[in-house]
């Protein structure tokens, strides 16, 4: 089967025939209908060679969709023609947190070598996908494949990060996006369904503040050096309950403190590299700070339904197998409009 790979550090990915899988007992084979192309894998791939955590070369590609295609002795809850969504942030199954519906936060991930899809085991980039459990598969429905794959990271992450936050978006409050490419111009449409908070995008272009509007944010600020003064100015001085960055970086880090309300929380999702220091006199009173990892398989399916409701519409860019590339190279350079999506069959 073809499959796009990560095969050295430094090099660009490329697309490779290798063998197609088998699924195991327990498995799932699923034959991919779409396949998201996320800025994390270019994080990954910007590691010097002693960073990288798992072995190269690597299929890429941890946002996948598909129809079941076969089942390794004993998986069960599926059937053959099935179309699922793949639940990324795989866990051991049986640790406190995994007990508790949490595998974003498995305590024995890394010792037993557990890796999500595309970040350590072979990702949905490819014709076909190996999934280790049923656990890890959720019903798709009737959603269209193209425009949900993005949901299972660009959807699901900012969904975690804006629910633990719920009860300071109340009537009058203000939320910050960060960053309103592939997960940012999600958070705004999840913001709008879920809360009644106003929101407020923030980022380098106009070209994406327009498409932050029309996914509903109420005001739109350029990301730079005054964007702290000015979400200031539009909450009269006192700053933004929720501030999340979605960029992650030094100054979006920094600005994302110098506009947080009291009791407001930052939340830092981008993997830009950005520190906000905390301690007394740092922050205002009582500002949390936090760095979220994906999100529950629970709340996945909150998110699919969200979509099917119509309160989420991912704006995305398809690519076939062997343009995989490109969408890195767009990706890369800033020109992808919302979320670039691989449909390896066509």
């Amino acid at each position: 089967m073809k499959a796009l790979q990560y095969r050295s550090p430094g090099a660009a990915p490329e697309v490779v025939t290798v063998p197609d899988p088998e699924p195991g007992p327990g498995q799932v084979l699923l034959k991919v209908t779409a396949a998201g192309v996320c800025h994390s894998d270019i994080a990954v791939m910007s590691w010097p060679a002693e960073q990288i955590p798992f072995t190269l070369p690597l299929t890429l590609g941890h946002e996948g969709v598909g129809t079941v295609a076969a089942l390794g002795a004993g998986a069960t809850g599926f059937a053959i023609g099935d179309p699922v969504a793949v639940y990324g942030p795989w866990g051991c199954g049986s640790c406190a947190k995994c007990a508790e519906g949490r595998e974003n936060y498995c305590l024995r991930a890394a010792e037993l070598g557990i890796r999500p899809p595309g970040l350590g085991a072979p990702g949905a980039i490819a014709e076909y996908l190996l999934v280790d459990s049923a656990r890890h598969l959720v019903p798709l429905g009737d959603l269209d494949a193209v425009k949900t794959v993005p949901l299972t990271d660009a959807g699901l992450t900012p969904y975690h990060a804006i629910k633990r936050s719920l009860p300071k978006l109340l009537p009058g409050s203000t939320a910050v996006v960060i960053g309103t490419g592939g997960l940012g111009h999600v958070a705004v449409q999840l913001l709008r369904a879920m809360t009644a908070a106003r929101v407020v995008a923030l980022d380098v272009s106009e070209e994406k503040l327009a498409l932050a509007r029309a996914v509903g944010a109420h005001e739109t600020v350029l990301s730079d050096a005054s964007a702290a003064g000015a979400v200031r100015e539009l909450t009269g001085g006192l700053g933004a309950e929720v501030v999340l960055d979605f960029v992650g970086a030094p100054p979006t880090a920094t600005a994302a403190g110098a506009m947080v309300a009291v009791e407001g929380d930052v939340t830092i999702v981008g993997l830009g590299g950005g520190t906000l220091p905390v301690g007394f006199g740092a922050l205002p009173y009582e500002a949390t700070v936090t760095a979220p990892y994906w999100g529950t398989r629970a709340e996945l399916i909150e998110v699919l339904d969200l979509a099917r409701a119509g309160a989420v519409d991912v704006h995305v860019e398809t690519y076939g197998m062997d343009e995989a590339p490109l969408a890195y190279e767009r990706l890369h350079e800033g020109r992808v409009d919302g979320r670039a999506v691989v449909l390896p069959h066509g």
